[in-house]
């Protein structure tokens, strides 16, 4: 089969990486510390499920914290969660929108 050029979806970020620089003996290991498709924050249903399933239940958030994810709270339902994932207050005007 011959190579693909296709960079891969439109609406996904690039997972181009810049360069490992040679002089640094800790590159391959900040290479590992990424967060997966450089999301830091993420929500779950609590009690599982399709993530846009049931936008009344309430949600467990999630923080990268440079190794994995590690709990960081809990949001009472779907709106609130992506607020929070956004880094939006849910107290504000631009919340209101």
């Amino acid at each position: 089969m011959g190579k693909h050029s296709r960079p891969g979806p439109p609406n996904q970020p690039s997972r181009a990486i810049p360069r490992v620089d040679a002089g640094d003996p800790l590159a391959a290991y900040e290479k590992r510390r990424r967060a997966p498709m450089n999301v830091h924050r993420r929500h779950r249903p609590l009690h599982g499920g399709g993530g846009h399933l049931r936008p009344d239940e309430p949600r467990a958030l999630e923080e990268w914290n440079g190794f994995s994810y590690e709990p960081a709270g809990t949001a009472a339902n779907l709106r609130e969660a992506l607020l929070w994932v956004n880094g939006i207050d849910p107290g504000t005007e631009a919340a209101s929108k």
